[in-house]
């Protein structure tokens, strides 16, 4: 199937639209009325007042994946000269809506590529379903990719028949897939949100994990202790993990470990500091000699990042990449293609606002002359 990306151009030079900053104010308040009580000193409001002040700039084209199937949570790289798009697959499953995500009852992938940013986009259909991974049970969540020689790795979170998510491995010798799984999940795995970065000398890592329905909570020194135990407020927040990969691509060389991120006193990011500590959707990329971990906020619906001159971290936290979206998630990745650097994340603008039912956006992404990234807010109205 083949569609064109539908493109959104904004022609805002001076200021902010009424409408756009009105939405930012409701989403602001959403945000906050969704996150967890906090004890301490921890704000849980926003001030109207600064938001003008803290968001980030319009971006003057925000491109639509397709308008054919819902997509979310999209993985992108460059394969043999294309940009391939690997996202997760919403539809309407009728499960009622919890903090848990159950909701999002996802169950196969669907594989995107174009050759150029704004023509034809070809979706090379059903690249792998839940019927054929033989240890799953349900929920097949946000995915990645990876290229090795002549062979292509999807690499997918879905949970066991037991209800604990694991990461699953399916091969193909195409990255439009098909592909087929690998009879179990990759051991020590767990949590959710593969990501795969390629480093500049061949290596290969994952970095992993997710709060509340991602089920880090659930798991101390890569043992499985089955109820949420979450740090205090004042405490060092859950991290994401990282492992470097096998020569085979479908394991693990090594123990995962915590991605320790930093704040301006070099300490630990702490679980009470809603606004940076990690929650989901750990990307690593590298850009000038720089390796920037990016990840979402969750409940405070951020994309932001840290910096670090080494793979495993520590990584030191700079910034926000993208503001709030239309709905309640905010997953994305970042790639170069052509020259330029790019953002790929969702919102719900193409469903009228669904939270479960998403679409995927790409635009420009740009670096300051000291390497910091530009924020960006990319906020669209419903049914855009």
């Amino acid at each position: 199937m083949k569609n064109t990306f539908l493109a959104r151009k904004n022609y805002l030079t001076k200021g902010i639209a009424p409408s756009f900053l009105s939405s930012v104010l409701v989403l602001a308040a959403f945000s906050c009325k969704h996150q967890k009580e906090s004890s301490g000193d921890q704000k849980n409001e926003i001030d109207s007042a600064s938001v003008v002040d803290t968001i980030g700039a319009v971006p003057d084209t925000v491109y639509t994946l397709t308008s054919e199937l819902y997509t979310a949570d999209p993985s992108a790289h460059v394969f043999d000269g294309k940009l391939y798009v690997y996202p997760s697959h919403d539809y309407e499953s009728g499960i009622p809506e919890d903090d848990l995500g159950s909701h999002f009852n996802m169950e196969d992938y669907h594989v995107f590529s174009m050759d150029s940013v704004g023509g034809e986009v070809t979706d090379h259909g059903l690249a792998l379903h839940i019927k054929d991974v033989p240890w799953a049970g349900r929920q097949m969540w946000a995915p990645d990719a990876a290229q090795k020689d002549d062979e292509y790795f999807l690499y997918f979170p879905v949970k066991d028949k037991e209800d604990v998510f694991h990461i699953g491995v399916a091969k193909s010798e195409n990255p439009g897939g098909p592909f087929k799984a690998v009879d179990r999940p990759i051991e020590g795995s767990y949590s959710m949100d593969p990501s795969v970065f390629k480093d500049t000398d061949g290596k290969y890592y994952m970095y992993f994990g997710g709060i509340w329905g991602g089920q880090l909570q659930r798991w101390r020194n890569n043992e499985y202790h089955g109820e949420d135990t979450y740090p205090a407020d004042d405490a060092p927040a859950l991290m994401p993990k990282v492992a470097q990969m096998a020569d085979d691509m479908v394991s693990f060389a090594e123990e995962p470990k915590d991605v320790i991120i930093l704040d301006e006193n070099g300490d630990p990011i702490t679980t009470g500091d809603h606004d940076r500590r990690f929650f989901e959707a750990a990307w690593v990329h590298r850009y000038n000699g720089k390796y920037y971990l990016s990840y979402s906020t969750g409940d405070t619906h951020k994309i932001v990042y840290a910096t670090s001159d080494n793979p495993y971290g520590p990584f030191a936290y700079q910034g926000v990449i993208l503001d709030p979206v239309l709905g309640w998630t905010n997953h994305h990745s970042i790639v170069e293609y052509q020259g330029k650097w790019w953002l790929f994340f969702h919102d719900s603008s193409m469903s009228g606002g669904k939270t479960h039912l998403r679409s995927v956006k790409m635009t420009e992404l740009s670096y300051e002359p000291d390497g910091t990234i530009k924020r960006i807010n990319a906020m669209a109205e419903p049914n855009q």
